[in-house]
């Protein structure tokens, strides 16, 4: 039996309307923690610019149903077409630690060469800043977003973010709900709609960051990039993440974890452990006598990344940092909602997509060329 959210899905992608009912239904299931999971990131994920508009349309009910004083701030106007003259210079973090690498450092970079004498600040929660914290032109604001939170919470967070001066770059931010709640005044403010830009190409969402750079910022070339903190001591040889960023999807499975490091066998290796008890604990199960762990933060882990030789991981955050490095890596892609969702998503480099034939084999390959 399909759930209500999934049903309220549906109906968006194929541009029927839904009724109050159903909407309420599926704003309550687990305090809208399924709204969210289900429909919203689903909407996105699709990058189909139809979905932009009903996705709009969708969720200013919602935010008129759990917030209602936000309703009044629900973006009308729209952005700025043009940067104006600024002294300050506002990039909003996608939240996710792998988005403001492939997505945010790019308008980081931008903002840093069109305005080279205003003050930059990356306005996010601190663990995303740690990626950048090393960039001295780069300053930070918080900006704390519950991902785990309930629709209210994640909502009132929203409500909290004001700009009273200076430009303000959104990503695509989950900070506005994906550029739907006003945050500054729409003259001082540039959009970037991942979802819909560039939707007759295949180009990945960095690439197609910089083409909104140059587009709109008059800015040639934007790149994305890290800054952490320098690591210390011997820099491994390969470095691995297991980490799925809590979506289950992308897994291939304790025997497959296995066996990918015991390809690894007799190279130096650092492995992350991850954030959570239950990637910590495959970790563990995976992990040969003689290989390296990582524990803590991921900033110091994507330092590492970036002065290894190869990197091994599922689609997930440590993939974009090899790419922005340029550190040759197999990246394993499973979980992809759609294709143009693998071709927006996949970073540089190898990439095996778990829906195709002899994973493994086609892994191992590529390893006997990287010795």
């Amino acid at each position: 039996m399909r759930s209500t959210c999934s049903e309220l899905l549906e109906l968006c992608r194929r541009g029927e309307p839904w009724t109050p009912s159903l909407l309420d239904r599926a704003i309550q299931e687990d305090d809208g923690r399924a709204f969210l999971s289900i429909v919203v990131e689903r909407l996105g994920d699709l990058f189909d610019p139809r979905l932009c508009r009903v996705y709009e349309r969708l969720f200013t009910e919602v935010i008129a149903r759990v917030v209602p004083e936000l309703a009044p701030r629900v973006r009308k106007a729209p952005a700025a077409s043009a940067p104006p003259k600024a002294d300050r210079v506002y990039v909003l973090s996608r939240v996710t630690l792998g988005a403001d690498v492939a997505v945010t450092s790019v308008m980081l970079d931008a903002a840093k060469r069109r305005y080279p004498h205003a003050e930059i600040i990356f306005a996010g929660p601190r663990k995303c800043y740690e990626m950048f914290e090393c960039d001295t032109r780069i300053g930070h604001v918080e900006a704390p977003y519950a991902r785990s939170g309930s629709l209210g919470e994640r909502l009132r967070a929203s409500a909290a973010l004001w700009f009273d001066d200076g430009l303000v770059i959104d990503p695509d931010s989950r900070l506005t709900q994906l550029g739907l709640i006003s945050v500054c005044d729409p003259e001082r403010y540039l959009f970037f709609e991942s979802r819909s830009y560039g939707a007759d190409s295949g180009e990945r969402l960095s690439d197609l960051a910089a083409r909104w750079a140059n587009e709109v910022l008059g800015v040639d070339g934007a790149r994305p990039f890290i800054a952490p903190r320098a690591a210390a001591g011997e820099a491994p040889d390969v470095t691995v993440s297991l980490g799925v960023g809590e979506n289950e999807s992308k897994r291939l499975g304790d025997d497959f974890e296995r066996d990918v490091l015991s390809l690894l066998a007799g190279r130096d290796v650092r492995i992350d452990r991850g954030a959570s008890a239950a990637e910590r604990a495959r970790v563990d199960r995976a992990i040969l006598p003689g290989m390296r762990t990582h524990d803590g933060a991921f900033a110091p882990f994507a330092a590492e990344i970036a002065r290894s030789k190869l990197y091994v991981g599922y689609d997930s955050a440590g993939g974009h940092v090899a790419s922005a490095c340029g550190v040759p890596q197999i990246s394993i892609f499973a979980g992809a909602v759609s294709d143009r969702f693998f071709e927006r998503w996949k970073p540089r480099g190898h990439v095996v997509r778990a829906r195709d034939a002899g994973v493994l084999e086609n892994i191992r390959a590529i390893l006997s060329g990287t010795r």
